[in-house]
């Protein structure tokens, strides 16, 4: 039983799939499609992902990612997270687990949301295109309001989770409560 919970979300797109290419099978060699181009595209830019991260925990220390976006880093932490985030060009489940990792070395929430909603909103490949298509008034306009709406989510979000960020990996047979307590903190 505990094998079936663990491999539910699998289990049931599997048999949407089947579904689908009974009913409609058109459609799910579509799909079929678009999922093994997606799994390729994954298989090839997660690995260098994990690789650059993996450099990045032992060439920079954590004592500098503190003070550079942590806590006491202030406008220059923002500055820092939105220029990290606005010069990849990646796509933005690339920047989930490098938030996750700044986070576990002392990041500040709100640096990762700034850092997180640049990447996803504010790259300069994308501000380029939008400024041909749309002019540079409205690219303006959109980036300095993206730019105050991602601050102001930053505050909130630093506000509620301030304290509990901390990246809790659950062992087998061992609840997050019991991590949680071993570590110390309070949930």
């Amino acid at each position: 039983m505990k094998t079936i919970k663990r491999y539910l979300p699998i289990i049931i797109i599997g048999l949407a799939f089947i579904a689908l290419a009974i009913w409609d099978p058109e459609k799910a060699d579509a799909s079929l499609t678009v999922s093994r181009d997606y799994l390729k595209e994954m298989i090839l830019i997660i690995p260098p992902v994990f690789l650059l991260m993996g450099l990045l925990e032992v060439w920079i220390p954590k004592d500098k990612i503190r003070s550079w976006l942590g806590a006491g880093s202030g406008v220059k932490g923002a500055l820092i997270s939105v220029l990290l985030g606005t010069l990849p060009t990646g796509p933005l489940y690339i920047a989930f687990p490098m938030a996750a990792s700044l986070l576990g070395k002392g990041a500040k929430v709100s640096n990762m949301i700034l850092f997180l909603g640049a990447w996803a909103a504010l790259k300069i490949p994308q501000l380029v295109v939008e400024m041909k298509f749309l002019g540079p008034e409205f690219t303006a306009v959109r980036f300095t309001l993206t730019l105050i709406v991602l601050v102001i989510i930053g505050q909130i979000m630093e506000r509620a989770f301030t304290g509990r960020h901390e990246v809790l990996w659950e062992q087998p047979g061992e609840s997050v409560g019991q991590k949680t307590k071993q570590m110390g903190t309070k949930r």
